[in-house]
């Protein structure tokens, strides 16, 4: 099935009002009516029910109130986990540091790893020169140790701070505990990756052949 679903051009949202008449040509609702009511059983799934029970409660309390630490706290509680995994950039390191501390404040405990962890050559990785930051010893990334390593340790919630773009990819690929995103890592924007949308970057983005930027490739 050549499916291509565009939420994001509706200007109608009748899923918000409840009413599922006059939908969208390409609504995924009228391509597939019957998915959204199979897969409402999935939270009735005790494994699944417990995180969306925790979301929805954690949602009403804290909307528009709380950070999002707070609600990654106030989540975890609600959950009643007790080892919280923080994976980390090493360029957050001291945010990370921060972060531990907040949440052994809240009496979880904490495990904590870094992007760099192994000390893998970016060589040893299938890496090439092109890629490199270095000649000599150029430590990749390793956001598959860092999965696997809170795997062992049996964390139950696995918080991501900062990793890069495509390295939370396989974070979340890899860990076996529930993933929730503190921080994306955007350098540029001070972490904000949104503040793109909303400055003149915006006209970069949407017109890269007048900017100078490589022109978008459709994969």
């Amino acid at each position: 099935m050549n499916l291509r679903f565009d939420c994001a051009r509706c200007r109608v949202k009748r899923c918000l009002e409840g009413r599922m008449e006059s939908l969208p040509e390409n609504c995924p609702m009228r391509l597939l009516p019957d998915l959204a009511s199979l897969l409402a059983k999935k939270y009735l799934e005790e494994e699944n029910g417990r995180l969306f029970r925790a979301a929805a409660s954690v949602e009403r309390e804290g909307y528009l109130k709380w950070p999002r630490l707070r609600e990654i706290l106030e989540l975890a509680r609600r959950l009643g986990v007790r080892r919280v995994g923080i994976a980390f950039c090493i360029g957050l390191s001291e945010e990370a540091e921060m972060v531990s501390k907040v949440f052994e404040e809240w009496g979880f405990q904490t495990v904590s790893v870094c992007c760099k962890c192994g000390a893998v050559d970016k060589a040893e990785a299938g890496l090439g020169r092109e890629v490199r930051f270095r000649e000599d010893f150029d430590p990749a990334c390793n956001p598959i140790l860092q999965a696997e390593l809170l795997n062992r340790a049996e964390t139950e919630l696995n918080v991501l701070l900062g990793l890069c773009v495509g390295h939370d990819a396989l974070f979340y690929k890899y860990s076996k505990a529930p993933v929730t995103t503190l921080a994306a890592k955007d350098r540029v924007t001070g972490h904000n990756p949104l503040a793109a949308l909303h400055t003149a970057y915006l006209r970069r983005l949407l017109s890269p052949h007048r900017s100078g930027e490589a022109s978008p490739q459709a994969p």
